[in-house]
């Protein structure tokens, strides 16, 4: 049966890299970034209750050039890595720890050079996820726009005004003491929300290289 709803594209239920991590509802994440740590990662990613969905996992050997996403058990889901040598701060994000092509989940890189404004597009890399296989790049299969400083970034479907997630600000007793970063991340149904995770995780590495 088609999906009647145009804004999300239709999930499949075999072949997604991800598949147990889309909900039929809104799903809030919490994001909190660690004041210091480069072995475990940036990021502790929380549902609305504080139990933990997703942890990142550094290495010291590679600094911030890879990163691996784990589930809460601490499997892996994806590795996300840095492609030497772009103009466009390009990144891969490919299937557990594989880094093979043929396990490329998605990529993804700065729209253009010179940015005031976080402005990213993403291209789909496996065959029979949300699109067809995006080997082309000729159009995005989503895009990232809004203001990291600001912690108000939107994440669409393709080059549309549809919003499939959506990141704001949140002060809280911690964030003010401790000097962590808390926000919060909705995502849309129906949207795998691993992959949006994985975009923002990749979205603060682009922009800590930025201020550097």
């Amino acid at each position: 049966m088609a999906n009647p709803d145009p804004y999300y594209p239709p999930q499949p239920t075999t072949s997604a890299p991800m598949p147990a991590f889309c909900a039929p509802y809104p799903v809030d994440l919490a994001v909190v970034e660690k004041v210091m740590s480069i072995a475990d990662g940036n990021f502790a990613i929380t549902d609305v209750n504080g139990n933990v969905v997703f942890k990142v996992q550094g290495s010291l050997t590679t600094l911030r050039d890879r990163r691996v996403l784990l589930d809460a058990a601490g499997h892996p889901l994806a590795t996300l890595r840095r492609k030497m040598m772009t103009a466009h701060d390009r990144w891969q994000a490919f299937r557990g720890e594989s880094t093979d092509d043929k396990d490329l989940i998605f990529s993804l890189k700065r729209s253009s050079l010179i940015q005031f404004k976080t402005k990213l597009d993403v291209f789909l890399g496996l065959k029979n996820l949300f699109l067809a296989n995006n080997t082309k790049e000729d159009i995005c299969d989503f895009k990232v726009k809004g203001s990291w400083f600001e912690r108000s970034c939107a994440v669409y479907a393709g080059e549309s005004n549809n919003i499939v997630a959506q990141m704001h600000k949140k002060h809280t007793v911690q964030s003010i003491l401790v000097g962590k970063d808390h926000f919060m991340v909705t995502v849309y149904p129906n949207i795998d929300y691993a992959f949006i995770v994985a975009l923002i995780v990749i979205l603060d590495e682009i922009n800590d290289d930025a201020e550097d």
